[in-house]
C-alpha cells in the first residue's frame, strides 16, 4: 500500500503531539486522510494549543464547539493547517466547574466562538476580554445553558418565564 504525503504528515503531527503530551494525550483518531481528532487532558491544554498554533502551523480556527457528554462538557477546537489538514482538539471540563483558559491571546478570532460556547454550555474561558451574552436574548436565566442535556424546551420556557434575569 502506497502512503501519501498527507498520511505521513498526519502521522508526524500525531507523533509530535503524543511525544509532547505523553499520557495526557488520551485518544487519537485519523478516520481518513487530512482529518485528525485528538482528546487531551485539561492539564496540557494551554501548552498543546500554543504548540499547534505557533509551531505546527494550525493558524486558522474554523470554530469552537461543545458537547454535553454526561458529567463533563467536551470543548472541541477545530483547527486548520494551511488548508490541508483539519485537526479537532478535544478537551473535557467537569460540569460543576466548566472552565478553560481563553485562547484569544493566541487566536484573536476565538473571541466570538468562546462567547457562543459560554452562552450555550456554560463554559467559562478564563482571561477572556468579554463573556457577555452573544446568542441568548436579554433576560435569559443565568444558569440555563440550552445545549446541556438536562434542559428540554419545556424546562427552558418554564425557567425563562419565571424570571431569573442575567
Amino acid at each position: 500500500m502506497k502512503m501519501t504525503k498527507e498520511i505521513v504528515k498526519e502521522n508526524e503531527i500525531v507523533k509530535t503531539v503524543k511525544k509532547a503530551g505523553g499520557k495526557n494525550v488520551l485518544k487519537i483518531e485519523i478516520p481518513r486522510p487530512r482529518r485528525i481528532f485528538i482528546l487531551i487532558n485539561k492539564k496540557i491544554f494551554e501548552k498543546t494549543i500554543r504548540y499547534l498554533t505557533k509551531k505546527m502551523g494550525f493558524s486558522h480556527l474554523s470554530t469552537i464547539t461543545g458537547v454535553d457528554v454526561g458529567e463533563e462538557i467536551e470543548v472541541i477546537y477545530h483547527l486548520n493547517c494551511a488548508g490541508t489538514i483539519e485537526l479537532s482538539l478535544k478537551v473535557r471540563v467537569p460540569k460543576d466547574k466548566p472552565a478553560l483558559p481563553t485562547i484569544t491571546n493566541l487566536v484573536p478570532g476565538a473571541t466570538l466562538y468562546e462567547r457562543e460556547v459560554h452562552d450555550l454550555l456554560g463554559v467559562t474561558f478564563e482571561g477572556h476580554p468579554d463573556l457577555s451574552p452573544i446568542i441568548l436574548p436579554e433576560g435569559w436565566a443565568p444558569d440555563v445553558y440550552p445545549l446541556r442535556k438536562k434542559w428540554t424546551i419545556e424546562k427552558i420556557q418554564e425557567k425563562v418565564t419565571k424570571g431569573g434575569k442575567r
